[in-house]
């Protein structure tokens, strides 16, 4: 069976996105922790939070991913922004702890021209301090475009973030679509190549998650601009081959698509009926 849903909003509490996900047919989901510009956070209603894991088990769902506020550099070129990010990563640690089976998913971060080694060595530091040998949420490094200063266009950029990791059960890797293709991997026409590398460099048993997006502009562009799916350059056919992949099939595919919900369930119903 596959394993769909979409990024859903948790303005109205955790329940409710069981409830929004089911709504699409969906049986895995995406929130961000906090407010994905500001990082400003809601107080937990534990009890909501509560209700929301039981539900989670009765309905089946598989790993569920939260997204890391976008506003989050690990490395800055300024010292308050990298406390900042800090602080927010132990804060969602903390909740995410009492979320079984939670992925966190980061945007590695922008090296604001000090270079790719820099920012690779800043990001460890923030990483092996924050996480702990007794986790059991499982950190996801975003693979990224390349669009600006961003770390994480290139599978051995990765790798060497993970390389340094302390604990290094406790770190794996969301594969974007969109990213990987405007980045330069031809997952287009030649996916098994791109995976093949993936395994060589970084390992497919750290792949965890897959973010199913469409791209709005050519392979190679560095732009990430996300489009619905099969209405841009990757196309149908390509993301036909992608959730059927036999080295992908069973992992989580999060739609972050540019949709309302009705545009999720309509973009599932179609995936759902590629799916082999």
């Amino acid at each position: 069976m596959l394993n769909i849903g979409c990024h859903v909003s948790s303005s109205n509490g955790y329940t409710q996105m069981i409830k929004d996900t089911l709504y699409i047919d969906g049986n895995t989901l995406q929130w961000f922790s906090r407010n994905p510009k500001s990082g400003q956070a809601k107080e937990v209603d534990l009890t909501d939070l509560e209700e929301f894991n039981k539900k989670r088990v009765e309905y089946g769902f598989v790993n569920i991913i939260c997204h890391a506020p976008y506003s989050l550099n690990l490395s800055s070129d300024k010292e308050k922004n990298r406390d900042f990010a800090r602080e927010i990563f132990k804060s969602d640690l903390e909740l995410l702890e009492k979320i079984p089976n939670s992925y966190y998913n980061f945007h590695p971060g922008n090296h604001m021209n000090q270079g790719i080694e820099v920012a690779i060595d800043k990001i460890i530091e923030i990483l092996n301090e924050v996480i702990f040998e007794n986790q059991k949420t499982i950190i996801l490094l975003e693979t990224m475009a390349g669009k600006g200063t961003e770390v994480g266009s290139c599978f051995s950029e990765l790798k060497n973030i993970i390389d340094k990791i302390k604990y290094k059960d406790k770190i794996g890797v969301c594969l974007d679509t969109c990213h990987v293709s405007d980045a330069g991997y031809d997952i287009i026409s030649d996916l098994d190549s791109v995976l093949d590398e993936f395994d060589k460099i970084i390992g497919l048993d750290r792949l965890k998650a897959i973010h199913l997006n469409d791209s709005m502009n050519p392979m190679g562009s560095h732009k990430d601009r996300h489009e619905k799916i099969g209405k841009g350059y990757i196309g149908i056919d390509a993301i036909n081959k992608i959730i059927n992949n036999p080295r992908l099939k069973n992992l989580p595919f999060i739609l972050e698509t540019p949709n309302d919900l009705e545009g999720y369930k309509e973009e599932i119903k179609l995936l759902r009926g590629l799916s082999k």
